[in-house]
């Protein structure tokens, strides 16, 4: 095909905050997880599909297969839908402990 660019598992953003390697950033309607550090404004490889360990909110448990969306607000996972953009799934079970603040996600990038 003439008109294919790439596959589109990872694409450069233009990072709409300060991001290190491994935080979530969207941009748009586009989730992904930063490959490395920008700053804001700055170009940023970010990766929309793959299973990655993701910052949650503490205190909320998460059941195999949720919906996962993203709390832009304060840069963290959820499952509450309102106001949040939908990134994925869980896939492991995540218990409801205020120090349970990682959950591991697959990316969907669909939207």
């Amino acid at each position: 095909m003439q008109n294919f660019v790439q596959p589109g598992n990872t694409i450069t953003l233009i990072a709409p905050y300060a991001v290190a390697s491994g935080d979530g950033l969207l941009v748009g309607s586009i989730f992904g997880v930063a490959a490395g550090s920008a700053a804001l404004g700055e170009p940023v490889e970010a990766t929309l599909t793959g299973v990655f360990d993701i910052t949650k909110i503490g205190s909320q448990a998460w059941t195999v297969g949720a919906k996962v969306y993203w709390d832009n607000t304060n840069k963290r996972c959820t499952t509450v839908a309102t106001d949040n953009a939908l990134i994925g799934a869980a896939v492991e079970a995540v218990a409801s402990g205020a120090d349970d603040t990682i959950g591991r996600v697959r990316l969907n990038a669909a939207f």
